[in-house]
């Protein structure tokens, strides 16, 4: 048989996985591709503690090449045109064909859709941003810490929230708790919703304990820079003298122009394989949508991006070589929760039901969850995910 191309978009989470279980499991003269622009991939979640001074940046990015197996491609460069019919990528002026493609370009960070919020507020989604949000947080002096939530979906959707709990341990440990506020504002009714009725109450409750104001329902409308105030729809107007925002989502415009996307913006896959409508490609990760029965989508995290690639691994190791038994991605999902002072909550559960919300619980904050999370990051940035 000639062996297959399969180009994978994107050097995420997603695209990492499913490149390195492609190159253990598919025989070797079939070609794997992977085009990320980006040299260095960066741990996502942390971020978070990069923002606090307890990360820099070299402690949390690697090269990409030296995360993935020596037999596949990696090719440095900004995807510019999927053509579908064609078969083919068109890659910084160059076209590259495929024989089966993996589209895993994530989400991207849609700043220009918030006029004025940006760069007002300041942002830890990117490296480059929470670099910028480090200088301002060791630069505070006290006062009124507001983040914005301002559109849905967006990525680990606990995120904001670990961002308020870190900053209530931070301002602590500097003396200034006594004399500053922190509060989330968000247009969505309640967090973390897609994870069900238990996770959300665990969350609401210890804002409530640490003393961070939550006001759900309140759907930004404006900013007065000079002022330092937000207005919402509502009528609400809110003082700020520290301001932290979600960036609004969207799929890649490169995605949303070879005609991938639905009238929800995002990429329709099959919830268990992981298949798109057109024949030969596949999808996974935050540029997907998967509903649930609830009326929510799968939650847009890294969790779901490993689990979903070694499944289209799997799959595709099944269909180009008849070797293996095809996978079925069962919507599993585990989170830590940061919450400071050497402590994580600890969420796990499949998000796949056949009715009604999943069964998942918010564990008490420990020791042990937070050392989990440092482990994980070590192994990941080893190459061992």
């Amino acid at each position: 048989m000639a062996g297959k191309t399969v180009v994978i978009l994107g050097g995420g989470v997603g695209g990492l996985t499913t490149a390195k279980y492609l190159a253990r499991w598919l025989p070797s003269e079939h070609r794997i591709v992977l085009i990320e622009r980006n040299p260095r991939h960066c741990f996502a979640p942390s971020l978070l503690w990069l923002v606090f001074g307890w990360r820099r940046p070299d402690a949390i990015c690697r090269p990409l090449r030296d995360l993935l197996p020596s037999r596949v491609e990696v090719v440095q460069a900004t995807v510019e045109r999927i053509d579908l019919k064609g078969g083919s990528v068109r890659v910084d002026g160059r076209s590259i064909g495929y024989d089966y493609l993996v589209v895993s370009l994530g989400a991207s960070l849609a700043y220009d859709s918030a006029p004025g919020l940006f760069p007002t507020a300041y942002s830890f989604y990117e490296l480059e941003q929470a670099v910028r949000l480090q200088e301002a947080v060791a630069q505070f002096k006290g006062g009124k810490v507001v983040i914005l939530i301002p559109a849905v979906p967006y990525k680990c959707p606990p995120a904001p929230y670990e961002m308020a709990f870190l900053l209530d341990y931070y301002l602590h440990k500097k003396g200034l708790r006594g004399r500053s506020s922190i509060s989330v504002y968000t247009l969505e009714p309640a967090p973390l919703q897609a994870a069900g009725p238990n996770a959300t109450q665990g969350l609401l409750a210890l804002l409530k304990e640490r003393g961070i104001g939550f006001s759900p329902q309140h759907r930004w409308k404006a900013i007065e820079p000079q002022k330092r105030v937000l207005t919402f729809e509502n009528g609400a107007a809110v003082e700020y003298d520290l301001l932290i925002a979600i960036p609004p989502h969207q799929a890649p415009a490169v995605v949303r122009e070879a005609g991938l996307t639905d009238q929800r913006g995002w990429v329709p896959v099959d919830k268990g394989t992981l298949r798109t409508s057109h024949p030969q490609v596949y999808a996974l990760g935050d540029v997907t949508v998967i509903p649930l029965p609830t009326g929510f989508a799968l939650p847009k995290a890294g969790v779901f991006a490993h689990g979903q690639g070694k499944v289209v691994a799997r799959n595709l190791t099944a269909e180009i070589s008849g070797r293996g038994i095809p996978g079925v991605y069962n919507g599993f999902g585990a989170c830590f929760l940061e919450v400071g002072h050497g402590r994580a909550g600890f969420m796990s559960g499949v998000f796949y039901t056949q009715e009604g919300f999943p069964t998942i619980h918010l564990r008490q904050p420990a020791l042990w969850w937070h050392w989990g999370k440092v482990l994980f990051e070590r192994r990941w940035l080893r190459g061992n995910f």
